[in-house]
């Protein structure tokens, strides 16, 4: 349950404003009462950055299903069957199972050194191999900056010339005081978590100003 006052920060006149039938919503756990089966989640207390890393999460955990019940296909069982066999295991093992499709996609090697059957990581392998293509994609954050100095364009040069020549990033002007920054990588799961690292602690670090950054996605 979501009490609505957990909803927004803003007045909630109209629920259908802020929630919509049948989409899928990030939300925080409160509070547990296993007695009445009731789980207490709020959606106002989830970070931005929290949120579209969820999201990412969630749509990886999408494509590694989709993964397996192609494997699934090829053993001639069930979806849940196939769970029951390697996905669970997969799952324990790896930090998820599209991690572990991810490193089988190159050679099955990496599973077999974690104690997957030889058998189930061959064919883990075939199919991630056809199932994974590397395509270069460009991870997107808009970036929020300014300062309140006499000095304050040298100071956004200087800050963004930080982050070209530190990070490689790609960085493009919007208009004041937004600005666009993009990183590409055939990893887009450790491309974002490092843009996300690299502009936190780069905003952490400015004085005399303001700055804040959000992921927008990914893009082709």
């Amino acid at each position: 349950m979501i009490h609505v006052s957990e909803v927004s920060g803003k007045w909630v006149r109209d629920i259908r404003k802020f929630v919509k039938m049948n989409k899928n919503y990030i939300a925080k756990v409160l509070r547990v009462d296993e007695e009445k089966g009731h789980i207490a989640l709020s959606l106002k207390r989830v970070a931005k950055v929290d949120r579209t890393r969820k999201i990412q999460e969630f749509r990886y955990e999408q494509k590694a299903e989709k993964i397996l019940n192609k494997i699934a296909r090829k053993k001639k069982i069930t979806l849940e069957k196939a769970y029951e066999l390697i996905g669970y295991e997969l799952q324990e093992k790896f930090k998820d199972m599209f991690e572990a499709f991810e490193l089988a996609s190159k050679s099955p090697e990496p599973l077999i050194n974690r104690g997957i059957k030889k058998e189930w990581a061959e064919i883990i392998h075939e199919v991630a191999k056809e199932s994974i293509t590397k395509k270069k994609i460009r991870i997107k954050a808009e970036l929020n900056l300014k300062f309140y100095t006499d000095d304050g364009i040298e100071k956004i040069k200087e800050f963004l010339d930080n982050l070209i020549n530190k990070y490689g990033l790609n960085i493009k002007y919007i208009s004041a005081p937004r600005y666009s920054v993009e990183v590409e990588s055939d990893n887009p799961k450790l491309a974002q978590k490092e843009l996300i690292k690299q502009l936190t602690d780069a905003v952490s670090k400015v004085k005399d100003g303001e700055a804040e950054f959000k992921i927008i996605g990914e893009k082709k």
